[in-house]
């Protein structure tokens, strides 16, 4: 049996879950994408070209689902040593002031109890006995306060407090990390620069937005023996956004 490494990653149809399964198959990993829409997941998975992928589809804040995902992967290949929590969800642009509470509960549902049910399996399948590493994707957003990005804000600091404290819990074998990206060229960011790019690029010292390849970059990283020594952190990706007004 192969003794490839092989990471879980959810929401890789596309943009940065997807860019990570390039990133972590180059290196020769194994890996299960997930992905709500089973039509864009099996597209996802057949354009990358390998017999080491796979795709379970499904919404990662299913209970059944992440049950799934986790018991299909140790079934087909006896493993989990790295999870990658990348999907997130932002329905609505604006503060808080008005939001309804049942729309801040659905950001929570995905964007942290989700992060939360696929650590949790993955450590009770394979990493509590066998070590392993988590890489929750979060977002600058959650480091401080924006005019335009409340909900998701505050689901992303409460996803970076999950990680300290999933680190603290999961110490010593598991280590448990956070990225933290600014605005990154995808689909689900579009509404912040589409049209605008130039505009929206200005503040940044380094004169772009990311790409889904600058986040699979350090998601390889931290799933690597180089980052062995690093556990609890949250590693910002912002072009240098914060050298100037931050999000404000």
């Amino acid at each position: 049996m192969s003794t490839a490494p092989v990471t879980v990653i959810t929401g890789a149809s596309r943009g940065i879950g997807h860019g990570i399964a390039k990133a972590l198959l180059a290196r020769g990993d194994r890996v299960c994408l997930t992905g709500r829409d089973a039509d864009a997941l099996a597209a996802a998975v057949d354009a990358l070209g390998s017999d080491r992928a796979m795709g379970v589809a499904g919404k990662a804040h299913d209970e059944a689902h992440q049950d799934e995902v986790i018991d299909r992967v140790m079934h087909a290949w006896g493993r989990v040593d790295h999870l990658v929590n990348n999907a997130g969800r932002n329905p609505v642009l604006g503060g808080l002031a008005d939001a309804e509470p049942a729309l801040l509960a659905k950001v929570f549902e995905i964007n942290v109890l989700s992060a939360f049910g696929f650590a949790r399996r993955a450590w009770h399948a394979w990493q509590r006995e066998n070590g392993g590493t988590v890489v929750n994707i979060a977002s600058v957003a959650g480091l401080t306060a924006s005019p335009f990005l409340g909900a998701y804000g505050v689901s992303k600091a409460a996803l970076i407090n999950l990680t300290e404290q999933l680190a603290h819990e999961f110490a010593p074998r598991v280590r448990v990390n956070a990225i933290a990206p600014a605005v990154v060229r995808t689909k689900f960011a579009a509404a912040l620069y589409e049209g605008r790019e130039e505009e929206a690029a200005a503040p940044y010292p380094l004169g772009r937005l990311g790409e889904p390849s600058d986040v699979a970059g350090a998601a390889a990283f931290l799933t690597s023996a180089d980052s062995a020594w690093i556990t609890g952190q949250t590693l910002v990706l912002d072009g240098g956004l914060f050298l100037n007004a931050g999000l404000g």
